[in-house]
């Protein structure tokens, strides 16, 4: 029997649908043959690990905290479930949820439960979505494990939306900057060389520099662009493909002075808020943390997670198990005993979670007020050093003649 290991696939549903993913397997052939019981047909199957060239497909996203809300109000008000699918797929959906709907209708129609047809979905319901809409169905609190879980979706959404606002004005600064710079080297700079020459005297040190940077950026643009759209790419699939790289490169970023406190401060609120969700819906705690730590975001953070699980199955307290992880903060590992020792876990890491989420708003106030002032002070240097490079030879114009 050989060993399980990750592929990607893409493929069509019965919808016609196109579809990718990634799923364990021990061959081709097994991913393939499990595709197909759910009722996708794969078009092609490859290890995850593999560096390929290829661009990534369109992915079909699906929105899953207005699944869960709009099921939710549909259940509170009595639609029963089948019914709430028409109703939903009715009601202004776009094309991807309109298809989930009904594979979806289809699954639950044939006998399954919503959990089980949640889960023979490629993409949109992790392992964490789906336990907690199995705890609903199995306690009949379907309609309220609903909202919990939009409410959670919806949080993590504004966390991540919050980071991507916050971090992409000094990125737009800092390329149109870069374009300035290049759009200097490449048209000014070589108009300038044309004035100077014939001048018969030696220019600037600086001045001649500039356009000798100039003269083999233009012959060289681009081997200088190739090599950097492969060494980007590289990177890329090897963070992907490679956990050792991976987690190396995780490591380094969290060492980063305020934009590694951001990426911890935002992976320990997403354990936080997963595990609080779960474990206040009566998953049991190890279950919980099973289906919890692929919500972390990354890599590191899954491992340390699942370290805890290790650690509480051979008799420690969760608390315990966290203090022997570095990454889990000691304000979090109190938190957390107060609530093992006291029963109010599930509140004890709501709170964990809201304080880590106020600090990712304080992070990211401190990194912009940070960041914009040196991207614009970088620039400055660079585009006005170009400036008075083009310019030094004219204020010298009577050495030079």
């Amino acid at each position: 029997m050989g060993a399980m290991r990750w592929y990607a696939w893409e493929g069509a549903d019965a919808h016609g649908a196109r579809l990718t993913g990634r799923v364990q397997g021990r061959s081709p052939a097994y991913v393939r043959a499990g595709l197909l019981r759910q009722g996708v047909q794969a078009a092609r199957v490859w290890p995850a690990s593999e560096v390929g060239w290829r661009l990534p497909g369109r992915r079909e996203g699906v929105d899953a905290p207005g699944f869960s809300r709009q099921l939710a109000t549909l259940l509170k008000a009595g639609v029963p479930l089948l019914q709430a699918f028409e109703v939903m797929g009715r009601s202004g959906a776009d094309a991807a949820m309109v298809a989930l709907l009904g594979r979806v209708q289809q699954e639950v129609a044939a006998g399954l439960g919503l959990a089980q047809a949640l889960q023979r979905q490629p993409r949109g319901f992790d392992g964490l979505y789906c336990n907690l809409v199995r705890v609903g169905e199995q306690s009949g609190t379907l309609d309220r494990q609903l909202e919990q879980l939009a409410d959670m979706l919806e949080r993590r959404q504004a966390l991540k939306r919050r980071v991507r606002k916050a971090m992409l004005y000094p990125l737009i600064l800092l390329l149109t900057g870069l374009a300035v710079a290049a759009l200097l080297l490449l048209e000014v700079v070589p108009r300038f060389e044309g004035m100077f020459t014939g001048v018969g005297k030696e220019l600037p040190v600086f001045t001649q520099w500039v356009i000798d940077v100039s003269d083999g950026l233009g012959r060289h643009l681009l081997m200088i662009l190739t090599v950097l759209g492969i060494t980007g790419v590289g990177c890329v699939q090897l963070y992907r493909g490679h956990l050792p790289t991976r987690l190396w490169m995780i490591r380094q970023a969290l060492r980063l002075p305020v934009f590694g406190r951001l990426l911890s401060h935002a992976a320990l609120a997403r354990f936080a808020r997963s595990l609080a969700t779960a474990y206040g819906a009566g998953v049991a705690l190890l279950d919980a943390l099973h289906t919890v730590a692929p919500a972390c975001g990354d890599a590191l953070h899954e491992r340390a997670v699942g370290q805890l699980r290790q650690g509480m199955a051979n008799g420690l307290g969760l608390h315990q198990a966290m203090a022997l992880e570095p990454l889990f903060a000691p304000l979090l590992v109190q938190l957390t005993a107060i609530g093992e020792s006291s029963g109010t876990l599930d509140a004890m890491l709501d709170k964990a979670a809201c304080h880590y989420e106020e600090q990712v708003g304080l992070v990211l106030e401190q990194l912009t007020s940070l960041l914009e002032p040196a991207i614009v002070l970088i620039l400055g240097v660079l585009v006005g050093g170009l400036v008075v490079a083009m310019y030094l030879p004219i204020f010298q114009l009577g050495s030079l003649i």
